[in-house]
């Protein structure tokens, strides 16, 4: 699922188009999903309206730069989906979750504010991670080890909250894997 310029640009726009890339990754990891566009469009050596005619919105941009990071997921998904305890393959991917969201902070605000509006280029990224989470979470209900009345969508937008108080909690390296752990007690069965 990598971000590659769309087909039939000319050399320069191609090369605009991976600088943007580049510079708003480099961007996002060091000043958050928030920083400025016109930052990002300085350090790649183009001007904003460059930015906007590769990338509409920010929500475009973002969906662009956390394109290897879905990817992972869903490979790791995929993989998971054989693991002989399906709530375990399920509690590893969610800590995984968490882990890429903390690579960039506000992502997981951005994700979160996308779960239900399917018209956001973002959700290029939220859907299949949503699919992908679905089947791991469908699996380990048909164990009978995670209750059957979580959803999906309910258990994403706790995971992107508990990566985003550790977001605001720098201090606390140990923070997100205890309040996963503590979601995880209220999901299982019995």
């Amino acid at each position: 699922m990598t971000a590659n310029p769309p087909a039939g640009l000319r050399a320069d726009a191609r090369r605009n188009y991976e600088r943007l890339l580049t510079e708003a990754r480099a961007t996002f990891a060091a000043q958050g999903t928030d920083a400025s566009l016109e930052h990002v469009a300085r350090r790649a050596g183009v001007g904003i309206g460059t930015l906007y005619r590769h990338f509409p919105n920010r929500h475009a941009l973002l969906s662009a730069v956390f394109e290897d990071a879905v990817g992972d997921l869903l490979s790791r998904a995929h993989t998971l989906l054989d693991a002989p305890d399906p709530c375990t393959a399920l509690v590893t991917w969610l800590r995984e979750i968490v882990t890429h969201a903390g690579e960039y902070r506000g992502l997981s605000r951005a994700l979160m504010s996308v779960t239900t509006d399917h018209t956001s280029a973002l959700s290029r990224c939220s859907d299949p991670i949503q699919q992908a989470g679905a089947a791991l979470l469908t699996r380990a209900q048909q164990a009978g080890t995670v209750r059957e009345d979580i959803t999906i969508t309910d258990l994403l937008q706790l995971t992107h909250a508990i990566a985003l108080a550790a977001e605001e909690s720098p201090g606390d390296p140990n923070l997100a894997d205890r309040l996963l752990t503590l979601t995880l007690r209220g999901l299982k069965t019995g």
